[in-house]
């Protein structure tokens, strides 16, 4: 099953990047688009790793749907299904990483007028409604139940709001990495002549609490790495003075093609 991702969630600045606690809220206006995301102190605000599970969920309904199966808000599904299938390990550890995971997702809310009918409209929701531990009349565990939220869901259920991903996204240990792979994958797609965005345009739109310079040496170190796999990065200075990030289509690897072919990836450590 490849793994698919919802548009809009790698278009804008809808997670925390960074691995310790954030608190302080998301604000972000660009044109029509507002979108405010809040946290709470007890768990912080869900983080782009814990948005894997996100991506797990948005798989299984896709392919479901091209199976000609119903699908539905509510899931189902044991920890070690969803572990596996983000490249995730499955100790206990993992387990616990997962459930905290899942509380963030439930617990962090946002406030945005993407897809609604007028930009004073706004959709308020959390990324997961709620979530419990199944167990059975002796009390052993059957695994996970969430419910979706209706925003998300409707998004993924229509083609044109999802796109395939790279398996190795998974491998991906930077926030600013992944945050970076999901907006390159959404806007430059396979053009061959790639794309290319202002460097303070992306640190805006990151939603990074990182200061502006903090955010331009861990580019150049993604850069000189060339860690997004599928595309090639580099820097170029436009008439305005300005530097601007480009990318475009590896010439190595592809993404994970429609058909389940890979690229193949190494085993995935801790991430969660």
């Amino acid at each position: 099953m490849a793994p698919r991702d919802a548009r809009d969630l790698m278009s804008y600045p809808f997670f925390s990047l960074a691995k310790s606690r954030r608190v302080e809220p998301i604000d972000f206006r660009q044109g029509d688009v507002t979108i405010r995301v809040e946290a709470t102190l007890d768990h912080g605000m869900a983080t782009i790793w814990d948005a894997d599970v996100l991506i797990w969920a948005a798989s299984q309904i896709v392919d479901a749907r091209n199976q000609g199966l119903s699908t539905s808000r509510l899931m189902t599904a044991t920890p070690h299904e969803i572990l596996t299938f983000v490249g995730r390990g499955t100790s206990v550890r993992d387990y616990l990483r997962l459930k905290a995971a899942l509380d963030r997702l439930q617990s962090t809310t946002i406030a945005t007028s993407i897809r609604q009918v007028s930009e004073r409209r706004m959709h308020r929701f959390s990324w997961i409604n709620e979530w419990k531990e199944r167990a059975d009349a002796r009390g052993r565990p059957l695994g996970i139940e969430l419910i979706l939220p209706d925003w998300f869901y409707a998004g993924v259920l229509d083609n044109t709001f999802v796109l395939t991903i790279d398996e190795a996204y998974f491998d991906l240990t930077g926030g600013l990495e992944r945050w970076l792979y999901r907006l390159i994958r959404r806007h430059g797609g396979h053009q061959p002549g790639g794309w290319s965005f202002d460097i303070e345009h992306l640190y805006a739109k990151s939603g990074s609490l990182s200061p502006f310079r903090r955010f331009g040496f861990e580019l150049r170190a993604i850069v000189r790495d060339q860690s997004l796999p599928g595309y090639e990065l580099g820097f170029i200075g436009d008439a305005n003075a300005r530097v601007l990030l480009t990318f475009k289509p590896s010439k190595v690897r592809a993404i994970r093609a429609a058909d389940g072919s890979s690229s193949g990836r190494p085993s995935a450590g801790d991430k969660l």
